[in-house]
C-alpha cells in the first residue's frame, strides 16, 4: 500500500501525531510504501483524514 501525507497534523491529537510518526510520515506531501496488514489498517483509521491511501 502506498500511503501519502495530505493533510497537517497541526491541530491533530498526540495519539494521531505519533501515528504518523509510526508511519514514517509527518510532512504534507512525504509517501511511504507498507505492506498490508491488520495493525496498518487500525493506523489507517486513526489518520484516515490526514493521509490518502492506494493498494497496489
Amino acid at each position: 500500500m502506498k500511503i501519502k501525507q495530505v493533510r497537517s497534523a497541526n491541530g491533530s491529537n498526540p495519539s494521531q501525531k505519533a501515528t504518523l510518526k509510526a508511519l514514517g510520515l509527518g510532512r504534507i506531501g512525504k509517501a511511504v510504501e507498507r505492506k498490508d496488514s491488520p495493525q496498518l489498517k487500525g493506523q489507517l483509521v486513526v489518520v484516515s483524514h490526514l493521509v490518502e491511501v492506494n493498494d497496489g
